[in-house]
């Protein structure tokens, strides 16, 4: 892996609970930084949900390390949003690799 090889401009978001005022939380997210990534389709598979066909599309992110990362947080590219499904460092501990999931319905 280059430097040069992370030609996505991605917007890490972190999820921020609020009270709903009935017991629960009306989860959002909030940027927490603006990154170079590399983004590359791996698999996609389809499903039926909620009576409707969608589609699941897994993708490799791969971002600089280190940087503060849980499986809570999520990628946007506009209006694509990319869940993180898995991550780890790679060898060298120079990047993250990321198991990213894209939902269409």
């Amino acid at each position: 892996m280059q430097p040069g090889d992370l030609n996505r401009r991605l917007t890490l978001e972190e999820p921020v609970e609020t009270p709903d005022g009935g017991g629960g939380v009306t989860r959002t997210y909030q940027t927490v930084t603006t990154l170079w990534a590399q983004v590359v389709p791996l698999r996609a598979d389809a499903d039926v949900s909620a009576d409707s066909l969608a589609a699941s599309v897994t993708h490799r992110i791969v971002i600089r390390a280190p940087r503060p990362l849980t499986t809570l947080h999520r990628f946007r590219d506009g209006a694509r949003v990319f869940r993180v499904a898995a991550y780890r460092e790679t060898a060298d501990r120079r990047f993250i690799e990321v198991e990213g999931e894209e939902r269409e319905i």
